[in-house]
Order: structure tokens, then C-alpha cells, then sequence
């Protein structure tokens, strides 16, 4: 008993503890991408340890550079291609069948209630919005997790934020996390998982807990994490039905993944968002946030709806139906890339894709490309971008760009209006 959910996964994950509060936990899922693996990948054959402690759990894609821009990232790609060919890693995703990994991922069901994973980039901490404690990892962390199948990690320690009111119009789950970054800041949660609950999380869906978990790590968190309820079964229905006799079967055995009605947190946090308004940041760090009507009237040259924060079909049909029938601002350009494939024929189908180019939108291929300045949309020095990302951190989409984070509401209202402007 007084358990959290991270302390849960972690006491059932139990290797060792060597000294003080490390654990070193088992590792369900490694995940890998051809801009950070690659250097551990060569770093382990130089040591004579190119071994996987289990292909089947050891999941890659390429997405940071898709398709590759120049002989540099065309390299970092064929090093991951190979690696997974030797290995046979059958869970590579190459050049179109791709999508941003922490989109693709759980889209393919290899995230559940209980997993550890791991992965070299920050936003793992998506996949908590399964139950799961999912972290980014340095590189020889990743070398170990590939070679050994285990992680070391300070025993968590959890922070309870608990979501209560009623959402306004116009007001999502990215307006909910950049209002939390802002009133607990860059530093509020270092080292600590975020547990999120409340009502509002209980209605929000899993493309949107994936939102609220994708920028825990901006306020310092290794972790976001949300319980795993009927919505996640839901999700993962179509890839867990051999394994249970029901959907209640599932949720039943979920259940030993939520926290215990007396689990103990280094705090917990009141946050009502029943005034929230659209969010947006002004600065260059994730907690400089403000209400978007403040800075209402800033121009600006590029509009971004995409990555593994909004990148989704709820994502997308939200901004769709803000920019259906209109035309967006004659100087500015708006770029859309759907965050898999599945999402864009999703898209496609629905008419949303549609919808987007006869408004003058860019539809580009499943990228992360211009989330981090490295092709598919990078800023010139001078310009603003409103973008759907997660950081905004100086230079972060281009050198002597402006980057605001907003939702996709907001980004498609703007793109409309030319200006920043909420819906």
C-alpha cells in the first residue's frame, strides 16, 4: 500500500539496488531513433559489445530527418537500417512507413499499462499517458538498455498534480500543460515523476494525455504519468484482445497500475482550470507563458501544426475545423505534417487534408524535422514561428528565429488571421 503508479512499475521491475536510492529496474521496451541511437550503436561495436539483449523488444524508426536532407543524416540512417537488419529487429520503421516516434509507438500498441521504457530524446515521457514510466536517457544509458535489457534510476519520487473544473472553448490539453509548465516553471518537477489526475484527465483522451505527458519534461520531470482507465483499454483494444477474455479482463488487470488511495507525494498540486484561458509562451523557455490575447496583433511568418506534442488526428481535425472554408494570411506560411501515416490517411479520408490544402496549408510527410530546426521548416534568422511543438528555446527551429507555443486552435486561428490571435 501508499503506492504511487511509478512506484508500482518500478517494484514490480526490480533488479538491484546498488547503493543508496538507485534501482536498477528491467526494461520492457527500448526505443530507438536514427539521431541519438546511431552514436550508441557505434560506441558498443567499438567496444565489442554490438549485441541486443531481445530484438523483439527493441523498437526504431526514422523520423528526425525524414527523408534524410544531406550525406550526414542519410548516414545516421543507414547506421540504424543496418544495425536493425543484423539484429533482426522487425519493428523498424523506415522511410514511408514512419511516423514521429512517439506518435508511431504507441499507435502500434508496444506501449501498455506497467511498461518501462526508454529511449535517447526527452519526450518519452509521452508514453506515460498509459500507465507506463517512459524516460529519456543519455547514451550510455541507451547502450546499457540495448546490450542488457535494464536502467538505473533514482527510486521515484512523485509529485500529484490534480486537473479539476471545466474546460472553456477553445481550451485543450496544450493550453492545460503550458498553464501548469508556467505556474510550477522549467525547474518545478526535476527529477520527479508527475502524476496527473483529476476529472479533466478523466475526460480527456488519449491523444491528449499523450499532450499533457509530452511537456512534463519541460517543467524538469523524468515522467508524466496518468492511470490506466477505460480509455486506455479502449486504445490498445485491437492489440491486447487475445490476452483477455473482455475489455473489464483488461481493466481489471490494468487496475494494479494506479495509485493506491493512500500513495504518498512530495506534493500535490491544486490546479482548476474552469478560467483557463488559450495559452501561449513569449519568451524562450517553456514556463515564460501568458494568455494568447496578450500578445494578440504579433505577425507572424510561419504557422507549425505537428510533432509528437500536436501532430495527431485529434490535433488535426481541431485545427481543420478553424480553417475549413478560409484562406490562410497571404504572408505567412502554414505547415502541417501529420505525425504518421496512419494519421495522414486518417486525414485524407476525412477530408481534412483537403481542407487544409484549399486553404493554402503545406502538407509535408511524418517528420520531426522542424520541431528542432533540422529541416521541413526551419525559421530564417528574424523570423516568428507559432508552432505547435514543445520548446521554444532560443534558436531551437531555426538560428535567430522566434518560436511561440501554443495549441493547434490557436496555431490555426493565426494562420487564418495572419497575426497571433485566438480562436
Amino acid at each position: 500500500m501508499n503506492k504511487t503508479i511509478a512506484e508500482k512499475i518500478f517494484d514490480s521491475h526490480f533488479v538491484d539496488n546498488p547503493s543508496d536510492d538507485i534501482h536498477v529496474i528491467r526494461i520492457d521496451a527500448v526505443f530507438c531513433h536514427e539521431i541519438t541511437t546511431p552514436g550508441a550503436i557505434t560506441d558498443l561495436a567499438a567496444r565489442h559489445k554490438d549485441r541486443v539483449f531481445d530484438p523483439s523488444r527493441i523498437k526504431a524508426v526514422i523520423d528526425h530527418v525524414s527523408p534524410a536532407k544531406d550525406s550526414k543524416t542519410a548516414l545516421q540512417g543507414k547506421i540504424l537500417r543496418d544495425w536493425t537488419k543484423k539484429h533482426g529487429i522487425k519493428d523498424f520503421f523506415d522511410i514511408g512507413q514512419n511516423g514521429v516516434c512517439h506518435a508511431i509507438f504507441p499507435e502500434k500498441g508496444f506501449v501498455r499499462p506497467g511498461y518501462t521504457i526508454i529511449m535517447g530524446d526527452s519526450h518519452t515521457c509521452t508514453h506515460g499517458a498509459f500507465g507506463a514510466f517512459a524516460a529519456g536517457v543519455g547514451t550510455t544509458d541507451l547502450e546499457v538498455g540495448i546490450l542488457k535489457g535494464v536502467c538505473a534510476f533514482h527510486y521515484p519520487v512523485t509529485i500529484k498534480i490534480n486537473i479539476t473544473g471545466k474546460l472553456g472553448k477553445g481550451v485543450c490539453a496544450k493550453d492545460v500543460i503550458l498553464s501548469i509548465i508556467g505556474k510550477i516553471g522549467v525547474n518545478g518537477a526535476t527529477d520527479r515523476v508527475i502524476e496527473f489526475t483529476g476529472p479533466v484527465v478523466d475526460e480527456m483522451s488519449m491523444d491528449a494525455r499523450m499532450t499533457l505527458c509530452n511537456m512534463a519534461v519541460e517543467a524538469g520531470s523524468t515522467c508524466g504519468i496518468c492511470s490506466p482507465d477505460t480509455k486506455t483499454v479502449d486504445y490498445l483494444w485491437d492489440f491486447i484482445k487475445d490476452e483477455y477474455p473482455s475489455k473489464q479482463d483488461a481493466l481489471q488487470a490494468f487496475q494494479k497500475f494506479t495509485p493506491d488511495p493512500d500513495a504518498k507525494y512530495e506534493k500535490i498540486i491544486e490546479h482548476d482550470v474552469t478560467s483557463l484561458e488559450p495559452q501561449i509562451t513569449f519568451g524562450y523557455k517553456p514556463d515564460h507563458v501568458k494568455n494568447a490575447r496578450e500578445l494578440s496583433g504579433i505577425k507572424v511568418d510561419q504557422v507549425y501544426i505537428g510533432s509528437c506534442t500536436n501532430g495527431r488526428l485529434e490535433d488535426l481535425r481541431m485545427a481543420a475545423e478553424i480553417i475549413k472554408g478560409k484562406k490562410i494570411a497571404k504572408h505567412l506560411r502554414c505547415i502541417v505534417s501529420p505525425a504518421t501515416p496512419k494519421v495522414y490517411m486518417d486525414a485524407l479520408e476525412e477530408g481534412i487534408i483537403k481542407t487544409f490544402m484549399e486553404a493554402g496549408v503545406c502538407i509535408t510527410n511524418p517528420t520531426c524535422g522542424a520541431c528542432l530546426g533540422m529541416s521541413n521548416g526551419v525559421l530564417a534568422e528574424g523570423e516568428i514561428c507559432l508552432s505547435t511543438t514543445n520548446r521554444n528555446f532560443n534558436g531551437r527551429m531555426g538560428k535567430g528565429g522566434m518560436v511561440h507555443l501554443a495549441s493547434p486552435a490557436t496555431a490555426a486561428a493565426t494562420a487564418i488571421a495572419g497575426y497571433i490571435t485566438q480562436n
